[in-house]
């Protein structure tokens, strides 16, 4: 979902276009980028005084960004794409009173130039369009610069080994029926240097491999997808741990049966959300509703409802960095150590997710008992502008067992999957599309549904979750916001929703 920013005045300049290397052809030349290939040499670059000179702005801080990102996709068994590209830039903020001026660039070699724009930008704007004076929250604890370790680089691994791989993928997926396939790989390593005028001068790095199937099988009328993802924050280890070829073979089997699924009959009913379905719900309709910077602009149904309770009492949500979950990270795009946000306990709302200038603005009235100030989760996508985002939203477990929400259903849908959807976060309505469902009877789960829905409006059916399990799963995936996309895990156990509307054929 786009949103456009609010607050304070922001102006942007553009120093310099990133450099790429994009080879769309396998019989070229394979390109393995070392990590030591990319990165710039150490450097100290930060100062908060030029000679003889005061600082134009109140604040300023610098992000530089080092690495690279490869992505090979195969369509259709035939090598698609195989993409490589180079990141080493840097993004500079300043701010004075009211306004903040930014700037980016790829010359690593003369970061103050970079600095000496976004102060004078910032000024500029100050005088000419002044506002109410921006006070950043105060940042708690300092984070630690953390330097991350694998098991397998992914650079290490032969470029033909990694095509070796997703083609055994996609024959996998090729179960009898399956007419096309589709199978992207992807590794990223990004080295974060952040500093900032308060002193702070702190350092990260992270590995992130993964990939994604899809297999379409068609009967010459109807066609149906199946899909299956894994992705971490990890090398190539990633394949060990998860058996690729096993789960390409099942989102192949669910394409073929799903052609062979009834559509149901739509209308209000009682539904079990399987983790996948359920966490979505949670990160589209709650994560982002609970974004400050949406709050502020008053596009978000949460806005003056800390302390309030706006769900179930089994129902309590946390929004956590520092779980090994694709959204990880040590520390934040303003240098805020990653903690536990507890956005909903036991049904009452309890916090926001801050930048530094939300949270400043907020105070008090974006949290219950302090929780979750700060800031703590601003984001950018390389080196954009920070704002507040996810990074790993879910339901926390209850007690009960998956067949004990089963037989409390007794009779309804059960929801696997997700194929996407929308949300509007002022209004609080939302609709998602199911992968696919089951009609259960009598506790029982029986044939298999297709093309099914499941959309309300998000205050209601947080309300109607009667009952929460204790098998707790996370998915991988991106986040987009504001033309930036970020990576995230959402997770559930499986939840029973006594109301809600189920779309289908009726």
């Amino acid at each position: 979902m786009d949103n456009v920013g609010s607050g304070c005045c922001v102006f942007m300049v553009r120093l310099a276009i990133t450099k790429s290397i994009r080879i769309s052809d396998f019989h070229r030349d394979a390109i393995n980028f070392r990590v030591d290939r990319v990165l710039p040499a150490p450097q100290r670059f930060m100062r908060t005084r030029r000679s003889g000179t005061v600082m134009h702005c109140d604040f300023h801080d610098i992000r530089i960004i080092s690495g690279y990102s490869t992505t090979i996709v195969l369509d259709n068994g035939k090598i698609e794409e195989i993409a490589s590209n180079l990141m080493s830039s840097a993004g500079i903020r300043a701010l004075t009173g009211g306004s903040w001026g930014f700037v980016t660039t790829d010359d690593l070699t003369d970061i103050n130039r970079a600095l000496t724009s976004a102060e004078e930008l910032s000024a500029s704007i100050n005088r000419m369009v002044p506002r109410e004076k921006v006070t950043l929250a105060p940042i708690r604890n300092k984070a630690a610069s953390i330097r991350a370790s694998v098991k397998e680089n992914p650079a290490d691994i032969p470029i033909e080994e990694k095509i070796e791989l997703i083609r055994d993928i996609d024959q996998h997926a090729r179960v009898d029926g399956v007419t096309s396939t589709t199978v992207m790989y992807s590794e990223s390593y990004a080295k974060i240097r952040y500093q900032s005028s308060e002193g702070l001068d702190l350092e990260h790095d992270t590995f992130r491999t993964g990939f994604v199937v899809t297999a379409v099988a068609s009967d010459g009328t109807t066609y149906q997808s199946g899909r299956k993802s894994r992705f971490g924050v990890c090398g190539y280890e990633l394949f060990k741990k998860h058996d690729a070829p096993a789960l390409a073979e099942e989102s192949g089997t669910t394409a073929t049966r799903l052609l062979h699924a009834r559509q149901p009959e739509g209308g209000t009913m009682s539904c079990v959300l399987d983790p996948e379905l359920a966490g979505v719900f949670i990160h589209e309709a709650v994560g982002h509703a609970a974004e400050a910077d949406l709050v502020l602009e008053n596009s978000s149904i949460l806005a003056g409802k800390i302390g309030c309770a706006i769900a179930s009492p089994g129902v309590t949500v946390y929004d956590d960095p520092t779980l090994d979950g694709y959204g990880h990270y040590p520390f934040d795009a303003e240098g805020v150590p990653a903690k536990r946000t507890t956005l909903i306990d036991r049904g009452v709302l309890c916090s926001y997710l801050h930048s530094r200038e939300t949270a400043g603005k907020l105070g008090e009235s974006g949290m219950k008992d302090g929780n979750g100030g700060g800031g703590g989760n601003a984001r950018a996508q390389g080196c954009a502008i920070p704002i507040p985002r996810m990074s790993n939203t879910f339901i926390a477990n209850g007690d009960m067992k998956f067949d004990e929400i089963l037989k409390e259903l007794k009779n309804g849908v059960y929801l696997k999957g997700s194929r996407g959807g929308q949300v509007n976060t002022g209004e609080g309505i939302f609709q998602f599309n199911a992968e696919l469902g089951f009609v259960v009877r009598d506790g029982e789960i029986c044939e298999m549904l297709r093309d099914v829905s499941l959309s309300g409006q998000t205050l209601e059916i947080l309300k109607n979750i009667t009952a929460v399990g204790n098998d707790l799963e996370f998915n991988s995936g991106w986040c987009g916001k504001n033309g930036q996309t970020v990576p995230v895990s959402d997770g559930s156990p499986h939840i029973l929703v006594s109301s809600a509307v189920v779309g289908g054929s009726g």
